[in-house]
């Protein structure tokens, strides 16, 4: 492959900032730290609107990780395998958890080995704001891989802020609660000068994991097999994260130094199939990465560069009696580099080019393992038109993929070419309404595990691609009186899934084989309300109401017994209602989930039939101050009325449970 033209756009992009930094824009702070301010003005003029939770909002919801927090947008399905360190995995819309991306901090993370991110490893403890994006966020300054994820997330930390006079901030939380729940934090803010600041996060959670459920099966014929009540087992966690940020400012930009660190040890709850309850697996992780990023302001050039270096390990142990008994190590190495310029030739037209290069190495102690490694390069172009009551954003990946194996042929390069067309109008000129369609074409490449794992894995596979349509409408209304702030938005789309990696038997136990086999048709409409209410001076009211209907079926082979039928674990009606109330340092918060009838086989027949589920959370705060000192109480009762269900088939989810936090913030 030809380097020779990447490596030229490459030195530009570093050598033109360079060359323009003698140019100084006002020195005002608030115009440097505008794009990490939200607020829900700023919402109306996104081209596609986010889905967002954040500050009290995120706070108040009963949520113990990311992944519980996204239940409540709309077209997204989560896994989740039960318990407190149970794996979580998000979809959105049903095009496959690897067309998600998942941003933390402006930097995407990794994992070239299967691809998934695990969001039940991130706490919401340092976590101010979650974004969710369909196709992809509506800013043309952004990494090029960014472009190329069907529908992306983004995390947040909590940015420092400090009031005249001081120089530190510190929160202490303690959480305890059912199956054994032991689990502080602290976050220590400090100003080290007028420009720098910086923040130390850091958490311990141990949980046996240990918790009470109902297990009832019933045979085709519709009789009861058994019913059994009993306690989870080998769910346990003992997990520790820390993370340093370091911000600062200057006349001419912004940068932020963040290095994170994850160690968790736990309990993998197998599933439980004829009565049987498997508990042989568990999982050791180390997950390390330190992350740079800089935003420099030079007239009407915005540049924006990244670095990153990742060592994630992971030690998977499986000894089940019933399985072929696994112990193996697993290191993975991530470089990743990027820089985005976007430049203005009007005041109502942008451009930008972005060009990232990342490398993924896996290694793992099995025999004959193909030690792969990988050289990626992104680059992107984008254009954006912002006139008075119509918007524009276009833009096109190109991708280039090159794999190496150690004692190995290597497989052919990849080369693909993604572009996507965004638009959105407003019919009126307070602008409360607007009219926003999508056009993107995204694709995932096979990961590790796809293509090289032993026995299983089969280098010759395409990369999975994805066609999107969305059409949209946005009430968006905020005002100062009884109704604070009401947002209203519909979406359908259609997605198309090409070339969908499956894993097929090949006919002998424990042996598979990855295949490109798959289309998927996915017809779809999302709905989101957001109402806000002050019928008091001191009491708010706050409704958010989701719901999704989705038709996502199989459309490979008309020959195949499940032509047309709808895809696994994916609902036709899902939703979930939030209801707050805030009154003089009260709060009273009641969240309800709902996920409809699905399938857990191909085969949409009474024997794969998965029933229904809803859960209601509830939780009540007080906060109370005494001069600079802040403490807040909070009581959570969660799935309430202690509904038996199971997210993931023959993985049963926890009875009512219960959970207290205390937090004191100076």
């Amino acid at each position: 492959m030809n380097y020779r033209p990447i490596n030229a756009i490459l030195a530009l992009a570093i050598i033109l900032p360079a060359e323009l930094s003698a140019i100084e824009v006002p020195d005002s702070t608030s115009c440097l730290l505008e794009e990490v301010v939200v607020t829900t003005h700023k919402q109306a003029n996104d081209i596609i609107p986010a889905q967002i939770l954040s500050g009290d909002e995120l706070r108040k919801l009963n949520s113990n990780s990311v992944a519980d927090a996204l239940r409540y947008f709309s077209g997204v399905q989560i896994k989740d395998y039960g318990g407190v360190g149970g794996i979580k995995t998000v979809n959105i819309r049903s095009m496959g958890t690897n067309h998600t991306g998942v941003v933390y901090d402006g930097v995407e993370l990794g994992n070239a080995q299967n691809g998934q991110i695990d969001l039940g490893q991130f706490s919401l403890d340092n976590i101010e704001t979650i974004s969710l994006y369909n196709g992809q966020k509506s800013e043309i300054l952004q990494p090029a891989k960014d472009f190329g994820s069907a529908g992306s997330i983004y995390m947040r930390t909590r940015l420092p802020k400090f009031e005249s006079g001081e120089t530190y901030h510190a929160r202490g939380t303690i959480r305890t609660g059912s199956f054994d729940l032991i689990n502080p934090s602290a976050l220590v803010e400090l100003k080290l000068s007028s420009r720098v600041n910086a923040s130390l996060s850091a958490e311990w959670i141990n949980s046996s994991g240990k918790y009470k459920f109902r297990y009832r099966r019933v045979n085709p014929a519709g009789e009861l097999a058994y019913d059994t009540t009993a306690v989870r087992q080998n769910g346990d966690i003992n997990a520790t994260r820390i993370e340093l940020n370091i911000n600062g400012s200057f006349r001419t930009g912004n940068w932020n130094l963040k290095a994170y660190n994850y160690n968790s040890e736990r309990g993998v709850p197998g599933a439980i199939v004829n009565n049987v309850w498997r508990r042989g697996e568990r999982i050791w992780d180390t997950n390390s990465f330190a992350q740079g990023r800089y935003t420099g302001y030079f007239g009407k050039l915005t540049t924006l560069n990244n670095l990153k270096y990742a060592f994630y390990r992971t030690h998977y142990v499986n000894n089940d009696d019933k399985q072929i008994k696994i112990d193996n190590l697993y290191r993975q190495k991530e470089i990743y580099f990027s820089s985005a310029n976007e430049y203005e030739l009007f005041s109502w037209w942008k451009v930008s080019l972005s060009y990232d290069f990342m490398w993924n190495d896996l290694n793992a102690d099995m025999y004959g393992f193909a030690r792969p490694d990988r050289f990626s390069n992104f680059i992107s172009g984008a254009t954006a038109i912002n006139l008075s009551r119509f918007r524009l954003q276009a833009s096109a990946l190109g991708t280039f993929i090159h794999d190496r194996l150690r004692g190995q042929q290597s497989p052919e390069d990849k080369k693909v070419f993604t572009p996507a067309v965004f638009a959105s109008f407003n019919p009126l000129r307070n602008k409360e309404i607007s009219i926003r369609a999508f056009y993107k074409k995204s694709f995932r490449m096979p990961t590790f595990n796809d293509l090289y794992y032993a026995d299983m894995g089969n280098s010759k596979l395409n990369p999975e691609h994805v066609t999107q349509y969305n059409a949209g409408f946005l009430y968006d209304h905020n005002a100062v009186g009884l109704l604070s702030a009401a947002r209203i938005s519909i979406d359908a789309y259609y997605n198309r899934v090409k070339d969908k990696i499956v894993a097929y038997p090949k006919g002998q136990q424990f042996r598979w084989t990855m295949l490109n086999l798959g289309i998927v048709d996915i017809k779809g409409i999302d709905v989101s309300a957001i109402i806000t209410l002050r019928p008091l001076k001191n009491l708010l009211l706050t409704g958010r109401v989701q719901y999704t209907f989705q038709r996502a079926i199989d459309v490979t082979n008309p020959a195949d017994n499940y032509y047309r039928d709808q895809i696994p674990y994916i609902p036709e009606h899902s939703g979930s209602a939030v209801f707050n109330a805030a009154w003089r340092g009260w709060g009273l918060n009641y969240s309800w989930i709902y996920v409809g009838e699905r399938y857990n086989q191909q085969e949409n027949i009474r024997y794969n039939y998965t029933q229904p589920w809803y859960t209601s959370d509830l939780s009540v705060s007080k906060d109370f101050r005494f001069g600079k000192v802040s403490l807040r109480g909070l009581l959570e009762i969660n799935n309430l009325f202690s509904q038996d269900y199971d997210v993931i088939i023959n993985y049963p989810m926890p009875k009512r449970n219960y959970r207290f936090t205390l937090t004191v913030e100076i």
